[in-house]
């Protein structure tokens, strides 16, 4: 049996990579206050907002009153796709900043209408633009697994995607199960060689609920030896390139696991469904996760 660590990490990506899909416009107000809640809570990286078109993403239209007015504690990330989303990043004062580039090709072209090579390529100067100002920066590597268009990926690809980042100098990988279809062997075979490979970069599982085996994908990856999961308060996300995703594995359920395991994330889940209720009155969609429907229901 391998030995559990004594702590992990949870990045909370509920008010970015939570909320962008969702058809109901969520006020700043109402942003800000689920943040604030989340901070309270004991989470101290959040993934807060997205520097990209309103066009496109019309729920991260006040991506810079978002930057300006969240408190500024632990570690806030805004993803910032092109140059100009990281112009307007660095403007707005960010200090770690996501970028992200899928394994699979078709992924790419229905994202941003580029093949994956071209997509690197694009954010090749935003990176070094980055580094340049000392900004933190994480590679976000979509369809690590499995793609809506292709199917399963090949782990060579992926390994060589996560290689070209590094070389690029960014600081931290998460790499993503974008569809939730993978399953806990192929986590453990994937995140064992990129720990492998890349020890001194700061690796980082992400898994969506699909199947509901994401659970057992972030055991899997703990044993392969990963200690960061992407986590969304109240399950909340999707993505709106990638037909049949649902949302990301739910951030109080993840922290109640690690808790009776005796793995230590200095978060507090009670904490965490208060978080969870601040979002919810303003949600297309209700909140079903295990953790939330007992605090619902004054279990917890």
């Amino acid at each position: 049996m391998f030995i559990l660590p004594n702590n992990v990490t949870i990045i909370e990506v509920g008010p970015r990579d939570g909320l962008q899909n969702e058809e109901n416009q969520v006020t700043t107000r109402d942003k800000l206050t689920f943040i604030s809640a989340l901070q309270k809570a004991g989470i101290t990286e959040i993934e807060v907002t997205s520097f990209v078109s309103p066009k496109w993403v019309p729920q991260m239209a006040d991506a810079k009153e978002i930057m300006q007015k969240v408190e500024k504690t632990g570690r806030q990330f805004v993803l910032a796709p092109n140059a100009v989303g990281a112009d307007l990043a660095i403007e707005a004062g960010a200090k770690s900043v996501a970028v992200f580039v899928g394994v699979s090709n078709s992924f790419n072209k229905h994202n941003i209408n580029r093949t994956t090579n071209e997509s690197l390529q694009l954010v090749e100067p935003v990176i070094a633009k980055l580094k340049a100002q000392n900004i933190f920066v994480r590679a976000c590597i979509s369809t690590a697994f499995y793609c809506p268009y292709e199917g399963q990926m090949d782990q060579y690809a992926v390994l060589e995607l996560c290689n070209r980042f590094v070389k690029l100098g960014v600081d931290e990988l998460s790499v993503a199960d974008t569809i939730g279809r993978a399953n806990p062997l192929e986590c453990y075979s994937l995140f064992k060689k990129l720990r492998e490979r890349f020890p001194d970069v700061l690796l980082t599982a992400h898994f969506h609920d699909t199947r509901k085996m994401a659970m057992a994908n972030i055991y899997a990856a703990l044993q392969a030896g990963i200690t960061r999961f992407d986590t969304s308060a109240g399950g909340l996300g999707g993505c709106p390139f990638a037909p049949g995703a649902t949302g990301n594995v739910a951030t109080e359920d993840v922290v109640q696991m690690f808790d009776v395991m005796g793995i230590q994330t200095g978060i507090d889940v009670k904490q965490v469904c208060e978080a969870v209720s601040t979002i919810a009155p303003h949600l297309s969609r209700s909140i079903e996760t295990g953790m939330y429907k007992l605090y619902e229901n004054e279990q917890l």
